[in-house]
């Protein structure tokens, strides 16, 4: 592997960031083999990428899309299905989960019959205005107690109030689907997800019994990625979801998920070289050649924790690693175990980099982001 690495960063340089599409398949078909029920759509905004969209489209994916073009990017992949086929994919596999939509994107996907999601009255007025053909799906705040990102203190209405913003919508001659919630990002606490699922239960029931014909469940996505050792298997959450999916929900009715960290998180690995080196205030600070701004935008945006190994060997020690820009903000982390002797020139790995990384880079100070360069079985294309 260490042979692999030095011969990929002298052929395509550095930083260089390398997205494994058998570890997207392998990611996908292990969520539908352990949840079978759930019909999974891609959060896009994990990590945008059209190659990965294609490779997902292609193993008969659904998608989350936040955005008029995160849309476009699936389409891209429909666009020759004739208009039936295409107003049925759009209805069956894409749903808009971003609760607030601008006026401009509502009346572009009018046409559609779109799936889409709210949580306030004012959306539904707004929806009523310039969407009104879209299938409504109700998100809830729910616990999302220890997860890396929280959510429910910008997305959903309070359980409380549900049944009103459901009834609102009716009222305003739209078709509620279902309900919808995020237990937030990277969840290792399962009670969030067996909470949520309550008072979905509960809502979904009486709204049933009040004549409301709901037959949708959403249940975000937060789906752990064994970043470590001590993250909660997937395998594990699937089995209990299994049973509350059993316990609490009729057989009829739809279920779905919008999983994006795990699907693409552990595809992708960054080779990045060491650009300066110092040792200030008794510590070895490594400069490499990306940082916060680029692809480690993770850091700041997802709250993530950095990893790195060294491929030159060496005594260990505590160092910091930071990034190319003139912004004293530019540190990837203070504590990474690593060995003093590095060089110049050599070079850093990073494992698990594929989601919210080159997502949300930069080129802030002139920088570029890394090379991405798509391995396919034997086949790497930049």
């Amino acid at each position: 592997m260490k042979k692999k690495w030095l011969d990929l960063a002298a052929r395509h340089g550095t930083p260089l960031f390398l997205l494994d599409h058998d570890v997207i398949r392998g990611n996908y078909r292990t969520f539908k083999k352990h949840l079978p029920r759930v019909q999974c759509y891609y959060a896009v905004k994990a990590n945008s990428n059209p190659e990965i969209v294609k490779t997902l489209f292609e193993e008969g994916a659904s998608f989350d899309v936040a955005s008029y073009n995160e849309f476009m990017q699936v389409y891209e992949y429909i666009r020759h299905f004739k208009e039936k086929d295409q107003e049925f994919f759009i209805w069956d596999k894409i749903i808009f989960s971003n609760t607030i939509k601008d006026r401009d994107t509502l009346r572009k996907i009018k046409r559609y019959r779109p799936l889409v999601t709210y949580d306030n009255l004012d959306e539904v007025l707004k929806i009523r205005d310039h969407c009104k053909s879209a299938g409504l799906v109700l998100r809830l705040k729910v616990p999302d107690v220890g997860s890396q990102v929280e959510m429910g203190s910008k997305f959903g209405c309070e359980p409380g109030d549900a049944m009103k913003l459901i009834r609102k919508a009716a009222d305003a001659g739209l078709k509620v689907e279902g309900i919808s919630f995020h237990v937030g990002s990277q969840c290792t606490h399962f009670d969030n997800y067996t909470s949520a699922l309550a008072i979905t239960s509960d809502i979904f029931h009486d709204a049933r019994k009040k004549g409301f014909d709901l037959n949708l469940i959403d249940i975000g996505g937060g789906f752990p990625v064994p970043y470590d050792e001590q993250a909660p298997r997937f395998e594990k959450l699937a089995g209990l979801l299994n049973a509350e999916f059993d316990r609490l929900f009729p057989d009829d009715i739809e279920i779905i998920a919008e999983p994006g960290r795990f699907m693409v998180a552990t595809a992708a690995t960054l080779i990045s070289e060491i650009i300066g080196k110092a040792r200030r205030d008794g510590k070895v600070f490594y400069h490499i050649n990306d940082g916060v701004y680029h692809t480690f935008s993770g850091v700041v945006y997802d709250h993530w924790i950095p990893n790195f190994r060294a491929v030159r060997r060496g005594r260990p020690e505590v160092c910091a690693v930071v990034g190319p820009t003139c912004d004293s903000f530019d540190k990837i982390t203070l504590s990474a175990h690593l060995p003093a002797n590095l060089k110049i020139g050599d070079l850093l790995i990073t494992d698990n980099i594929g989601a919210y990384s080159t997502a949300s880079s930069t080129r802030f100070n002139g920088f570029d982001g890394a090379v991405i360069l798509h391995l396919d079985g034997d086949r790497p294309r930049a």
